[in-house]
């Protein structure tokens, strides 16, 4: 059985950016993880000790969102590495990290990247 942990749309602001205004300013990030782990043992057991709580995933994501990177890119890779670490038993991680309204003078709703490690 092929298993995921999904957190959608994590709303967190943060102060990403090139440009000195966005890391005085800050900005709404929308993060989107999904982690391939065996959650074969917790279907059965039901018990929280089997599995990898999400709450401690987003604790993570919120606290490498709050180190300044200039890039997304960045960002996104050490949120992979630090889950990694974390948990050794997530086998894959894809990460889709969006900025709202990025300073580029186009009309959109989002800036996007997406890692798959």
């Amino acid at each position: 059985m092929e298993s995921y942990i999904l957190l959608e749309n994590l709303k967190i602001f943060a102060r990403h950016g090139v440009l000195p205004q966005e890391t005085l300013v800050g900005n709404e990030y929308i993060v989107n993880l999904k982690l391939a782990v065996d959650l074969s043992k917790s279907c059965q057991t039901d018990n929280l000790d089997d599995t990898i709580s999400y709450a401690e995933v987003y604790e993570i994501v919120k606290k490498e969102m709050e180190i300044p990177s200039k890039l997304l890119e960045h960002a996104a890779y050490r949120i992979i590495c630090s889950l990694k670490n974390r948990y050794v038993e997530i086998s894959k991680v894809e990460i889709k990290l969006s900025k709202r309204n990025p300073p580029m003078g186009a009309q959109m709703d989002y800036a996007s990247i997406v890692l798959i490690k």
